[in-house]
């Protein structure tokens, strides 16, 4: 049980890692336009936030997809073949909160559904806030 905290422990490390990293060269990036490209900063603010998750639920999946394939871990089961396709796709509806159930885990592979929901949670709020002061930062005051 201490090897899979440990791995679980890793793969958030890694994704806020990630994070981060996504949000501080956007918000560099953002910097190069004039103040007359609102609009394109925050669309591009908006997908670069998009892409920094889709990346974090790709690092989360591959756990999935290592933990269900190797012992003493638990599994997946359900609407579930075992293709890393199939934890992408559970990897997205957890990261996101929004758990359709047809896919269960079972063993320490619960451990890491609840940890990848909360992590999920505070990233999506991060990215929320980043997104909020970029758009008070351009848009006119009332």
């Amino acid at each position: 049980m201490y090897q899979a905290i440990a791995f679980i422990s890793l793969l958030v490390v890694v994704t806020v890692f990630i994070h981060y990293e996504f949000l501080r060269r956007l918000g560099q990036l953002l910097t190069h336009f004039g103040p007359h490209y609102h609009r394109s900063r925050i669309l591009l603010a908006v997908l670069g936030a998009l892409v920094a998750h889709a990346v974090e639920v790709w690092v989360f999946a591959g756990g999935y997809y290592l933990m269900h394939h190797g012992e003493r871990w638990g599994q997946l089961i359900g609407n579930f073949s075992g293709s890393l396709l199939d934890c992408v796709y559970f990897s997205f509806t957890v990261f996101s909160t929004v758990g359709f159930g047809d896919v269960e885990p079972f063993g320490a592979l619960r451990f890491l559904a609840g940890i990848e929901a909360l992590t999920g949670l505070i990233l999506i709020t991060w990215s929320a806030s980043f997104l909020f002061i970029e758009m008070q930062r351009h848009w006119p005051q009332r």
